[in-house]
C-alpha cells in the first residue's frame, strides 16, 4: 500500500469524497419530515457541508411524498424504452417544455445523467472538421467529452477573455480551411472554485467571431440569477447562451439533466445522442419526482433566499477571521491553506473527530502542492447555528496550523 492510499484508508475513502457508503460508515438516518445536514459517521453525530443539496430538497416532505405516491402508481420500471421508441410520456414532454421556458429557451430534452449527458452533447454537436475552445478548468464531463473530438480543440486560460479570444482566432483560421465550425465550451459556476464563468464576456465575443457558446451550468441553475435560472440569467446573457445545459443533481437533489436550445437544435440531438438514443428514458418516478421539485424551485424563492443567506453568513464569517476564500463570487466556499499532504490529512481528521465537522478535502495531485482546499457546500437545509459552529472549528483549526500543530501530531498511519 502506498502512501496516498494509506492516507486514503485513514481518511475513511477517497480524498474529497471520503465517504464509505458500502462500509456502513456513513449513514442517513430515517427521519419524519426534512432532513437536515447532520448525519451520522461510525456512530457519531456530524455536521456535513459535502452534500448537493443547495435548495434542501433532498428529504423535503413534500418531495417525498410525490416521490413515494410516484413510485406507487408507475413502479420504479414504467415507461419501459428508449424515448424515441416506448419511452415517451406526456410527463416528460411537459417537464421539459416547462424546463425550456424557464431558462429562456425554445426546447429541451431529458438526459438520464448530467456527466454522460455533457459527454455525448459535444460528442454530438461537432464533427472532425469543427474546432472546441473550452476552459482550462472545465469540469471532467467536457474534458471526457473534448477528448471525443476527432477534430482539433484548443484550450483558454481559465476565465481569461484575451486568451478565450486568442484560441477564437487561432480556430476562426482553421475553420476557414475545413468548412467546419466553432464550439465553445465553458461553465456557469466552477464548481471547485465558486468563481463565475464570464458568460457575458464570451458572449460578446460573438461580435468578432462566429461560433456557437454552450454552458455547463450544473451549480448555477437553480441558485443563480433573480428567479433562478440560472448564471446567464444572473449575467444577463440568456439569449447569447446558444446551449445551456444543467443537472439535476444539485439544486434539485434528483437524478438526471436537460440541454436547452433552439428548436432546431434540440431536435437534432434528440436523434443524435447516443447516450439517449440507445438509453431507456428516465423512470416515471424520477420525472413525476423533478416535476415536483422544479415546481418547488420556482415557486419558493424562501429556499434559494435560506441558501444565500446561510452562504452570505459563512463567507462573511470566515474572511473575518482572515481565511482566503479565492476568486469565488458564488455559494461555492472553497478555504484556502497552506500545508503539506500529512498536515491536510490531521487537520482533517481533527475537524471531524473533535470538532464534529465533515466537508470535502482536495490536495496535490489536484491543485498544487503545499496547498489545502477544504471546500463548504451551503445549502437551505443549514442553520445560522450550523454556520456558527463551522467558524469557532475553523478558527480553531486555523490557528492549529499556523502554530505547527498538525507538523507534530501527524497523524498515525498504521
Amino acid at each position: 500500500m502506498d502512501l496516498f492510499d494509506k492516507i486514503t484508508k485513514s481518511l475513511g475513502g477517497p480524498i474529497g469524497q471520503h465517504q464509505k457508503w458500502s462500509h456502513g460508515y456513513f449513514s442517513f438516518p430515517k427521519l419524519e419530515g426534512e432532513i437536515g445536514p447532520h448525519m451520522e459517521f461510525k456512530g457519531k453525530e456530524h455536521l456535513v457541508w459535502s452534500l448537493n443539496n443547495y435548495l434542501g430538497l433532498a428529504n423535503h416532505p413534500e418531495v417525498r411524498q410525490a416521490d413515494a405516491q410516484a413510485a406507487a402508481d408507475y413502479g420504479m420500471a414504467y415507461p419501459m424504452g428508449a424515448r424515441m421508441m416506448s419511452g415517451n410520456s406526456i410527463h416528460h414532454e411537459e417537464l421539459e417544455n416547462n424546463l425550456a421556458a424557464f431558462v429562456g429557451k425554445q426546447s429541451a430534452f431529458l438526459l438520464n445523467y448530467g456527466y454522460q449527458g455533457m459527454v455525448s452533447i459535444i460528442d454530438a454537436l461537432v464533427d472532425r472538421n469543427d474546432v472546441i475552445v473550452y476552459d482550462a478548468e472545465s469540469h471532467a464531463c467536457i474534458i471526457d467529452g473534448v477528448r471525443l473530438h476527432m477534430g482539433k480543440r484548443f484550450v483558454y486560460q481559465h476565465n481569461d477573455i484575451e486568451s478565450c479570444e486568442k484560441q477564437l482566432e487561432r480556430a476562426t483560421r482553421l475553420t476557414e480551411q475545413t468548412g467546419g465550425g466553432i464550439l465553445l465550451i465553458t461553465e456557469g459556476v466552477f464548481g471547485m472554485s465558486g468563481a463565475q464563468g464570464k458568460l457575458k464576456a464570451v458572449a460578446d465575443l460573438k461580435k468578432k467571431f462566429n461560433f456557437r457558446l454552450l454552458v455547463d451550468d450544473a451549480h448555477g441553475f437553480g441558485t443563480m440569477g433573480k428567479t433562478g435560472a440560472g448564471t446567464h440569467e444572473e449575467q444577463d446573457c440568456m439569449d447569447e447562451v446558444d446551449v445551456y445545459f444543467a443537472t439535476f443533481a444539485k439544486s434539485m437533489a434528483g437524478i438526471g439533466a436537460f440541454v436547452a436550445a433552439d428548436q432546431d437544435i434540440i431536435h437534432y440531438l434528440r436523434y443524435n445522442m447516443r447516450s439517449q438514443t440507445f438509453a431507456k428514458a428516465l423512470p416515471m418516478p424520477m420525472v413525476l419526482g423533478l416535476k415536483k421539485r422544479f415546481e418547488m424551485l420556482k415557486t419558493q424563492p424562501e429556499l434559494r433566499e435560506k441558501l444565500w443567506l446561510i452562504a452570505n453568513t459563512l463567507q462573511a464569517g470566515l474572511k473575518e477571521r482572515g481565511f482566503d476564500l479565492g476568486a469565488s463570487n458564488t455559494m461555492v466556499t472553497p478555504v484556502f491553506l497552506k500545508g503539506d499532504l500529512f498536515e491536510a490529512t490531521a487537520l482533517t481528521r481533527d475537524l471531524r473527530e473533535n470538532y464534529g465537522i465533515f466537508c470535502s478535502i482536495v490536495v496535490y495531485p489536484v491543485i498544487p502542492k503545499g496547498l489545502i482546499v477544504l471546500r463548504l457546500i451551503p445549502t437551505a437545509a443549514h442553520s445560522l447555528e450550523d454556520v456558527q459552529r463551522t467558524l469557532d472549528a475553523y478558527s480553531a483549526i486555523g490557528e492549529k496550523l499556523k502554530a505547527g500543530y498538525y507538523k507534530e501530531n501527524k497523524l498515525e498511519i498504521a
